[in-house]
């Protein structure tokens, strides 16, 4: 027996089911948005000293289904029930995970220290080893620089932003292939659907985070949102969907020793990369496959 969705939940009037909109559509609607808002589908805010910050891509208000469905390949319990989701607001999200290159900006303007002890990356490469309190040292001095408000996503937003009208495990459909994402080849998705024991992989492991922009992007312009680094989220860990907000709204986080990430890495398996895939880390915790992707709130023109 096919498993059944939870029904739609009431939303604001006109809010689009993007499930039902081809890629012709989605790209409108975010044009649409961007118009709305007054900024262009893709931007760039300035930062104090006349400089650009990073790419930005609108991403528009919409309903859409969260979560994975038992019959998944690589669906885990707390990604269960999948129900629907009501994001009334557009906003922006990064085209990229932030870069060292766009972090050493922070770091040099506010001397923020990098631990000898630790591993740290270079260029275009995924920021990494820095703790969620750190991300949101960054996305209050990038607020600052531009005058703007910047943030780090909810698990909705981010998921939401990822699926960009698709319902498959991935963006790209119902598999994923190393052209697309940058994971652990030896962990590939339809082999492991297949449960075949043998195989040869596609591509040859990397054991470190590619340089971001590599891989194609989803519908909505955004890039790596399979796989490379997990991206910090401000949701609390919890076991299941069971009681989430269906505004997307994340519980507090007082109190919270656990977050949610979302992504996959270059360290994981294709199936820990689907859109609906999340995972439990440390509020304080440190790893090389942890980055981030930053929100930029917008202001709606009246």
């Amino acid at each position: 027996m096919m498993e059944a969705r939870q029904s739609k939940v009431p939303c604001e009037p006109d809010l689009p089911y993007v499930h039902d909109m081809d890629e012709a559509a989605l790209l409108a609607w975010q044009a649409v948005a961007a118009e709305r808002a007054g900024v262009d589908a893709a931007f760039q805010d300035t930062l104090a000293d006349g400089s650009a910050g990073p790419w930005m891509q609108m991403i528009p208000p919409g309903m859409f289904e969260m979560g994975s469905l038992r019959t998944e390949f690589g669906h885990q319990s707390s990604e269960h029930p999948q129900h629907t989701v009501c994001l009334g607001r557009p906003f922006a999200l990064g085209r990229y995970t932030v870069t060292v290159e766009e972090f050493d900006r922070f770091r040099l303007d506010t001397g923020w220290v990098i631990r000898s002890d630790l591993i740290w990356s270079s260029g275009r490469r995924p920021v990494m080893n820095i703790r969620l309190k750190d991300a949101q040292l960054y996305a209050d001095w990038l607020s600052e620089q531009t005058g703007q408000r910047y943030r780090l996503p909810t698990e909705a937003e981010w998921e939401y932003a990822c699926r960009a009208g698709s319902l498959t495990p991935f963006h790209f459909g119902a598999s994923l292939t190393c052209k697309e994402a940058h994971f652990n080849s030896t962990f590939p998705y339809e082999e492991a659907r297949q449960k075949r024991r043998w195989f040869l992989p596609r591509c040859f492991p990397l054991q470190r985070a590619a340089e971001v922009g590599e891989k194609p992007a989803n519908t909505w312009g955004l890039h790596d949102m399979h796989g490379n680094v997990w991206e910090f989220t401000v949701n609390p860990w919890t076991n299941s969907h069971i009681n989430a907000n269906r505004d997307g709204a994340p519980a507090p986080l007082h109190g919270t020793q656990r977050i949610v990430t979302k992504g996959g890495s270059y360290f994981d398996s294709a199936a820990q990369a689907r859109s609906a895939a999340r995972m439990t880390r440390l509020r304080d915790e440190l790893d090389v496959n942890l980055g981030m992707r930053l929100v930029r709130e917008l202001d709606l023109a009246e």
